[in-house]
C-alpha cells in the first residue's frame, strides 16, 4: 500500500501552481477606441486575398508566387517549426522516462582452476577453461513531479511562445505580400512615365525641326532652334534614370518571388496601367483590426508566454519531488534470465535553503519581462491603429491629388495643343511653346504619380488591417519541406 500512496500524495501536491494566471487584456485596458478618428467605413469586408481587388491577373500570380517561394517566408516556416519542437519537448517533461538496458560478459580463468595435460618430453600445459558467462538486463524509470506547476508553466510558456512564431511567420507573409504588391505598382508607373517621356521626345522632334525651317526661313533667330535642341536633350536625359528605376523594381519583384533578379524582365515588359483598387475598403472598427493583425497577436502571445515563466519561477522557490525506480536481473545462461529478479524505488525531495537571493532575483527579473512584454504589447496595439488612420488618410488625400492632376492635365495639354499651333502661325514665341511642353509632361507624371500613390496607399491600408491571410486560425508547423503552414487551431 505504500506505493499507491506515495502517489496519491504526489498527484495531490502536483495540482499546485503558483505564479499569475495569464488573462488576456481588453480593449479599454488596451486604450483601444470604439472608433477610428478619420472617416471610414464601418463595415469590414474579406480581405484574406486583398490583392484579387486590383483585378490584375499578373499582380496575383507574382503575390501567390511570393507567398510560397519568398527566402523570408521560408526563413519564418523554419523558425515555426522549432518553435513546434521546442513545445513538444516540453510537453514530454510531462511524462516519465524510461530507459532499458541490456549486458553480456564472458568470464576466463587463464591460469589455474582450468583443465590441463602432459607432453610427451614431460611438459605439463594448462588449458585455463572453466569459463562463465553472465547475462543481465535492466529497467529504470524517473519522473519529475514538478509539485508547484514549474513542468506545466513551461508547458504554457512553450505554447504561447508556438503560437507567437505562428503569427511571427503571418507578419512576414503579410510584409512580402505587401512589397510585392508596391514594387508592381511602381514598375507599372516607370513604365508610364517612360510613355510619357518618349511622347513628349516625339512631340519635341516635331518642335525641334519646326524651329529648324523657321531659323531657314529667316522668321525667327537661332535661338529658337537651340532652345529646341536643350528641351529634348533634357527629356532625353530622364528616360536613362527611369529605366534604371524601372530595372530595379523588376529585379525586387524577382527576389521576392524567389527568383533571380532578371528572371521577370520578360513576362513585364509589356506595359500595362497602374493597377487599381475599389473606391470604398471596408475598414471595420479598431477591434477588429487587432484581431486582424498578427503582429498585435504574437505580441499577446509574448505577453502570455512571459507570464508564464514568472510561475516557472516562482516554482523554483519551492520543494522538487524526483521520484526514479529501477528492475534489474542477472543470470548465467539466457533461459534463467527472469528466474531472479530485483527492483528499487527512490523518492527525493529537494529545497534551496540558501542561494543569496538569486532565486527570489529570477522571480523579479521574469515580473520585470512581463512588464515589458505589457508594455511592448500596448506600443505594438496603438502602432497599429495609427497605420490605419495614416493609410486611410494617405488613400483620401491621393485620390483627391489624382482629381486635381487630371484637371491640370486637362488644362495643360489644351494649352500645348494651342501654343504648338500658334508657334507654327508665328503668332507667339518659342519660350512660351517650351514652357507649356514643360508643364504638360509635368502633369503627365504628376497623374502617374497620384496613380502610384493611390494604389501604394491602398496596398498600404489593406496591410494596416492585417489582411493577407486568414485571421480566424493559428498557423501550424508543417512538416519538413512544405511551403507553407497549415491553418488550424494549436490547441
Amino acid at each position: 500500500m505504500r506505493v499507491p500512496a506515495l502517489l496519491l500524495f504526489t498527484a495531490a501536491l502536483a495540482g499546485c501552481t503558483v505564479g499569475p494566471d495569464y488573462r488576456p487584456k481588453g480593449a479599454a485596458e488596451l486604450g483601444v477606441p470604439t472608433g477610428f478618428s478619420v472617416p471610414a467605413q464601418q463595415t469590414p469586408e474579406d480581405i484574406t486575398r486583398w490583392w484579387s481587388n486590383f483585378d490584375d491577373p499578373v499582380l496575383g500570380q507574382l503575390v501567390e508566387q511570393a507567398r510560397v517561394a519568398n527566402t523570408d517566408v521560408a526563413q519564418a516556416v523554419a523558425r515555426l517549426r522549432q518553435a513546434r519542437e521546442a513545445l513538444v519537448q516540453s510537453r514530454a517533461t510531462l511524462l516519465p522516462t524510461l530507459s532499458g538496458s541490456a549486458g553480456y560478459q564472458r568470464n576466463e580463468n587463464l591460469r589455474g582452476g582450468g583443465r590441463s595435460f602432459t607432453l610427451p618430453d614431460g611438459t605439463v600445459v594448462d588449458t585455463g577453461g572453466g569459463g562463465t558467462n553472465n547475462f543481465s538486463a535492466g529497467l529504470s524509470a524517473s519522473y519529475q513531479v514538478g509539485l508547484f506547476g514549474e513542468i506545466r508553466r513551461t508547458v504554457e510558456a512553450s505554447r504561447a511562445q508556438y503560437e507567437a512564431s505562428g503569427f511571427d511567420y503571418a507578419t512576414v507573409l503579410l510584409t512580402v505580400e505587401s512589397e510585392v504588391a508596391r514594387n508592381y505598382v511602381l514598375a507599372r508607373a516607370y513604365q508610364a512615365q517612360l510613355a510619357n517621356a518618349r511622347a513628349s521626345l516625339g512631340i519635341q522632334d516635331d518642335n525641334l525641326e519646326i524651329a529648324g525651317f523657321r531659323v531657314q526661313a529667316g522668321l525667327v533667330s537661332s535661338v529658337d532652334a537651340e532652345q529646341a535642341r536643350a528641351q529634348r536633350a533634357q527629356t532625353a536625359a530622364t528616360v536613362p534614370q527611369i529605366e534604371q528605376q524601372y530595372a530595379a523594381s523588376v529585379a525586387r519583384l524577382g527576389v521576392l518571388t524567389g527568383q533571380a533578379p532578371g528572371a521577370l524582365r520578360t513576362a513585364l515588359a509589356i506595359a500595362k496601367p497602374i493597377p487599381r483598387g475599389p473606391a470604398t475598403v471596408g475598414v471595420g472598427i479598431p477591434a477588429d483590426t487587432l484581431r486582424r493583425r498578427p503582429d498585435v497577436r504574437a505580441a499577446e502571445r509574448t505577453l502570455a508566454a512571459a507570464t508564464a515563466q514568472i510561475g516557472v519561477a516562482k516554482a523554483q522557490l519551492y520543494p522538487a519531488l524526483a521520484i526514479t525506480g529501477n528492475i534489474n536481473t542477472n543470470a548465467t545462461s539466457i533461459g534463467d534470465i527472469g528466474n531472479a529478479i530485483t527492483g528499487g524505488l527512490f523518492a527525493g525531495l529537494t529545497q534551496a535553503i540558501f542561494n543569496g537571493g538569486r532565486l527570489r532575483s529570477q522571480v523579479r527579473s521574469n515580473e520585470a519581462a512581463a512588464d515589458a512584454a505589457l508594455a511592448s504589447y500596448r506600443g505594438t496595439v496603438l502602432t497599429a491603429l495609427e497605420d490605419v488612420e495614416n493609410a486611410i488618410v494617405a488613400l483620401d488625400t491621393a485620390r483627391q491629388r489624382e482629381t486635381q492632376f487630371a484637371i491640370a492635365f486637362d488644362a495643360a495639354n489644351a494649352s500645348a495643343i494651342l501654343s504648338r499651333s500658334q508657334y507654327r502661325s508665328g503668332l507667339t514665341d518659342f519660350t512660351t511653346l517650351n514652357q507649356q511642353e514643360a508643364a504638360l509632361l509635368s502633369a503627365r507624371n504628376g497623374l502617374v504619380q497620384a496613380r502610384s500613390d493611390q494604389a501604394t496607399a491602398l496596398i498600404a491600408l489593406y496591410d494596416a488591417l492585417g489582411g493577407g491571410w486568414d485571421a480566424s486560425v493559428i498557423p501550424q508547423a508543417p512538416d519538413r519541406g512544405a511551403t507553407q503552414p497549415s491553418e488550424g487551431e494549436t490547441r
